[in-house]
């Protein structure tokens, strides 16, 4: 910050000390011009033609400089043919100017041509009333006087600026420190939660930096949610694979005939119990990264052409939104759309619709996408409906399966910030699966 201050300082002050600098060198320098311009139309004013064919003047100059030898002004009148006219401020000089071009107005420029005293010379050609002589009017006046006053406003000019850009830079620097000095209570804050184990920022902080608090303070409980969850989950894993476990070994001590069924039997349902909890971290690390991204329709349809080979005998309908996008990972959309259609074939009555973004779906929120699995089964009763989630729970017993899909189904669609509920089905007369998921950002 200091140096752009710093690199922006000086910029702008370079730039703005020459403007300033070439605005006064040229008004000083028009000013100085004027006189000289002043002094050469009273030249011309004054001049008449002898009888003899020379210049004159008719009254003298009212400079007294004129008169005094290397004064440091001076004058002189030159045409081709006859002698210069000059002043006595001249001596035994003349200014070189060549008689033989024409200037109808005043011509200005600077000349070296005296030794140790640069000029400023002004001059116009005149043809005088009764001649055709072409004259040349010269005035020239040293530049020392107009040199002096340039320098002296450009020490001015130079230290004045030295002296702003000294000031603004101290006080971008004091800006800057004092802008800055609020990061400093909340590295304090930090090194408090590092060596005190609180687990917030609570101390009263400045203004300009309560967003970053709540940011950090949001961050926190994130990561504290997600220890929770792990901690959750490994307990709910130890517990769920605790059962099995004691299966196993109560008929390996008992030597029961049937053990290897057993063993069989139970492992498999601690890899299901696996499986689950290990869906559930997949999806939590997934969220955790923020950049998951999934379109609906092209997995629904892969989801289809999986389902079909299983349930060839029943019809699958699928209609809606063909560009909705979701902010879940496509491994783990395809899941849930895999176990919700699965279970729609296999307690169904042969017919399974699928819905994107219904016209019939109400006032959903603007930021969900929602997605309706109906079927034509016998449904669920209303009092069943919420205990359907439950890790084991399955009405339907004559069927094959464990009771973990919609179990894994809500802890997935949560862990993503969505919801999903049961209703029944106005069209098909069986289940409503409404399943809401985060539309992705554009």
């Amino acid at each position: 910050m200091m140096l752009i201050a710093a690199g922006w300082i000086s910029i702008l002050l370079l730039v703005g000390g020459l403007a300033l600098d070439s605005a006064l060198t040229g008004l000083v320098t028009r000013n100085f011009d004027e006189q000289l311009s002043y002094m050469l139309l009273g030249m011309i004013g004054s001049a008449e033609i002898a009888p003899d064919g020379e210049v004159y003047f008719n009254r003298p100059l009212g400079d007294q400089r004129f008169l005094e030898p290397n004064s440091g002004l001076y004058w002189q009148i030159r045409a081709k043919g006859h002698e210069d006219f000059s002043s006595r401020s001249l001596w035994d000089l003349s200014i070189d100017v060549p008689a033989d071009h024409y200037d109808a107005k005043p011509h200005v420029y600077n000349s070296n041509q005296f030794p140790n005293e640069p000029l400023r010379i002004m001059e116009r050609a005149v043809i005088l009333p009764g001649s055709d002589t072409q004259w040349m009017f010269t005035v020239a006046a040293s530049r020392e006087e107009l040199d002096d006053q340039i320098k002296t406003f450009r020490s001015i000019l130079i230290y004045s600026f030295l002296v702003l850009g000294v000031g603004l830079l101290l006080m971008a620097g004091m800006q800057t420190w004092y802008g800055l000095f609020p990061l400093r209570h909340v590295r304090r804050a930090i090194q408090k939660l590092r060596t005190t184990g609180v687990s917030r920022v609570s101390d009263p902080l400045p203004l300009e930096v309560a967003p970053l608090v709540e940011e950090l303070n949001a961050l926190l409980a994130h990561t504290e949610n997600q220890a929770e969850e792990a901690r959750t989950h490994a307990g709910n894993l130890a517990h769920a694979l605790k059962t099995p476990l004691t299966v196993v070994t109560n008929a390996a001590t008992a030597k029961e005939p049937d053990l290897d069924k057993t063993v069989i039997r139970e492992v498999g349902n601690m890899r299901r119990h696996v499986d689950h909890h290990l869906a559930r971290a997949r999806a939590v690390g997934r969220r955790s990264a923020g950049m998951a991204r999934a379109e609906v329709w092209p997995s629904l349809e892969a989801v289809f052409r999986a389902v079909e080979r299983l349930y060839d005998t029943t019809r699958f309908d699928l209609d809606g939104d063909h560009g909705a996008t979701v902010a879940v990972e496509k491994q783990d959309l395809e899941e849930l759309l895999g176990n919700l259609i699965e279970n729609a074939a296999k307690y169904g009555g042969g017919s399974v619709f699928v819905t994107v973004n219904p016209a019939s779906a109400g006032k959903a929120p603007a930021n969900m996408c929602e997605i309706w699995i109906e079927d034509d089964g016998m449904g669920i009763p209303e009092e069943e409906r919420p205990r359907i989630f439950d890790r084991g729970a399955r009405l339907d017993t004559g069927k094959p399966g464990t009771g973990l899909g919609l179990a894994i189904v809500r802890d997935v669609v949560e862990i993503y910030g969505g919801t999903i509920a049961l209703a029944e089905s106005e069209d098909m007369g069986g289940l409503l699966v409404k399943l809401r998921l985060p539309r992705a950002a554009v």
